[in-house]
């Protein structure tokens, strides 16, 4: 398998398990969505909370060239540590929500 591809499947296990969690509230649920043809991955919130309607994105990750973009995290997970576990290079990590001026500071890509 391509490097990719790998990366395709990695990111799709870690947010593929964040989707299964239940929320503590139990008009809402998570749901994993997986756009493999243009690498896009996110787990969003939706559902009713009392009598408010919840619709967000908690986890947004691209794979944009060679790189795996972390665009959104709203969770306590550690994806970055999770993929470099799984034998991502840091180098080929992009924390994509932090300004490219703090990218430089960290072990991760800057772009």
């Amino acid at each position: 398998m391509d490097k990719l591809a790998n990366y395709s499947e990695w990111v799709q296990n870690i947010l593929g398990e964040y989707g299964q969690y239940k929320p503590s509230s139990p008009g809402l649920e998570y749901q994993a969505i997986f756009d493999t043809e243009r690498g896009h991955y996110q787990v969003v919130k939706f559902g009713w909370e009392g009598r408010k309607y919840v619709h967000y994105c908690l986890i947004h990750v691209d794979i944009k060239g060679d790189k795996i973009w972390i665009q959104w995290n709203m969770t306590e997970i550690d994806i970055a540590g999770e993929l470099v576990k799984m034998g991502v290079p840091k180098q080929d990590i992009v924390i994509g929500f932090h300004h490219p001026f703090l990218r430089k500071l960290t072990d991760y890509a800057v772009g």
